[in-house]
């Protein structure tokens, strides 16, 4: 689970990155850039899911461990 967790990480990063080149700062909101305002959102968020889903893991192993 750890490893799909990563990859999933990498995969968003990338299509943040990607969609950070389709921005066009002077209309922001507007046609393909408000696509990628919103794919980046999107992956910023995924990523966010996966950090906690790690840290989640890591606890829960050390909660087991003490037990």
């Amino acid at each position: 689970m750890k490893y799909v967790a990563y990859i999933i990480i990498v995969l968003a990063l990338g299509l943040g990155i990607f969609n950070a080149t389709k921005l066009d700062f002077d209309a922001l909101l507007e046609g393909e850039s408000m696509v990628g305002v919103i794919t980046i959102i999107c992956s910023l968020c995924a990523i966010m899911l996966m950090l906690i889903l790690l840290i989640s893991k890591k606890i829960e192993e050390k909660s087991k461990g003490r037990s």
